[in-house]
Parts: C-alpha cells; sequence; structure tokens
C-alpha cells in the first residue's frame, strides 16, 4: 500500500495521483501544506516539498520524477501494453523530456504562478507570503500560456499523444498542470483546438475523474472544468 504526501492542487502531486491510477495500484492519502513546512514532511523529504510517496515500511520517493521511474520499474512490466513509459530508448528519452517540460518548464512559468497566487496564497498565512494575489505574476502568467499552447498544440497534431503514438507519462504530466489552470478558467482553450481535443481525451480517462470533482472552498471552478465536451 502507498501513502501520498501531497496537496491536491499541487500539479507534481496530481501527476503522481494519475500514474498510481494509471498503474491500478492503491494509495491512501496525507493532505499538507508544503508551506508550512509540518514536521512529518520534513522527516521524509528535507527538501520540505510534495509529492512524496511511501510504500509499506519503504524510503521515501521524493518528486515526481523519481516518483515516476519507480512506479514504472516496479508496476510498469505487469501493466503490458498500458505501460506508460515506451520501450524504444528514444522514445523513452522524448517521453523524459515532455514530463520536464510539463512538470518543470510550464509550471515555473505558467501554472506555478497561477496556483501560488490564486489557490494557495489564499490559504497562507501574511507571515508565510499569503494574501492578495501579484498581479504582475499573474500578467506574465497569462502572457507565457499562449507560447506553450501553441508548442503543445503542434506536438499533438502531429503525433496520436503528446510524445508520440503511445499515451504516455508525458500526457499525464501535461494533463495534470492543466487541470490546475483550467480549475481557475486560465486556460485559453479557444486558441489552441488541438490543444483541447487531446485533453478531451485525457479527462475522459477514470484516473482523472476523482479531481474533476474536487473543489476549493470558496472559489468555483470555472465552467470547463469538469465538463467532458467543453
Amino acid at each position: 500500500m502507498f501513502t501520498l504526501y501531497h496537496h491536491p492542487f499541487s500539479p507534481s502531486s496530481r501527476f503522481v495521483r494519475l500514474i498510481i491510477a494509471e498503474y491500478g495500484a492503491d494509495f491512501q492519502e496525507e493532505l499538507v501544506n508544503p508551506w508550512e513546512r509540518p514536521q512529518k514532511l520534513l522527516l521524509l523529504n528535507a527538501a520540505g516539498t510534495v509529492p512524496v510517496l511511501v510504500e509499506n515500511d519503504g524510503p521515501a520517493l521524493c518528486g515526481p520524477g523519481p516518483i515516476l521511474e519507480y512506479l514504472d520499474e516496479t508496476r510498469g512490466y505487469a501493466v503490458a501494453d498500458r505501460r506508460l513509459m515506451p520501450d524504444h530508448p528514444e522514445a523513452r528519452a522524448e517521453t523524459r523530456r515532455l514530463v520536464e517540460w510539463a512538470l518543470g518548464k510550464f509550471d515555473r512559468e505558467v501554472v506555478g504562478h497561477m496556483v501560488r497566487e490564486r489557490i494557495y496564497k489564499q490559504a497562507m498565512p501574511r507571515s508565510a507570503g499569503g494574501g492578495e494575489p501579484d498581479s504582475s505574476a499573474l500578467r506574465v502568467a497569462r502572457a507565457n500560456i499562449h507560447h506553450h499552447m501553441k508548442y503543445f498544440g503542434y506536438l499533438v497534431a502531429s503525433r496520436r499523444w503528446l510524445s508520440g503514438d503511445r499515451l504516455s507519462f508525458a500526457d499525464f504530466a501535461l494533463a495534470a498542470e492543466l487541470s490546475c489552470a483550467d480549475y481557475l478558467g486560465e486556460v485559453p482553450w479557444a486558441s489552441e483546438d488541438n490543444v483541447k481535443n487531446w485533453y478531451a481525451r485525457m479527462k475522459s480517462r477514470p484516473s482523472m475523474r476523482p479531481m474533476l470533482s474536487e473543489k476549493i472552498l470558496g472559489m468555483p471552478a470555472s465552467q470547463t472544468y469538469a465538463d467532458l465536451d467543453f
């Protein structure tokens, strides 16, 4: 049994929840506000970040990259054609590249700002940096998202899935990031039909249904968030 330490609107945590579900593994949740740096989290991960995954009494797996590799190495071969890491080395490299793009570059330049300013800061005390959203950070994120959407649109227009012919970890990394931005109504779907059509396929997967029902108290989701036919 896995225990996942996460925040429900941490994109990297959402990614891990999705791939655990895709691999059919059971897990229990420990909700964490990472800005509080609770002792139970620091004992597992000195960096104080989520996600952290623990299997039974094993060591803590910290961060989406190590968790991805662990799940693939321990569960991937058992799911046959549903494995989320391709077999060919070049395809594996491309999958890893796009996971890093989504959870790294896209998060740093776009979604991370949106989540921090519009979700995290509403729950954080002022002593920890909470308060009103930083309009300049949001303005930059809203400008940057268009460049990323064009690139993602190019990829899914020329491939069956984001990294190639097979559904992979890359698809779930991007879906996790977009789901957080979409909750906030921050995704310009009208500008990229190819990304919208790809995301509609992702939203229809059973692994995504639990998070599409999640809510933030006092902050309703956008109209497109849980709509499979958006």
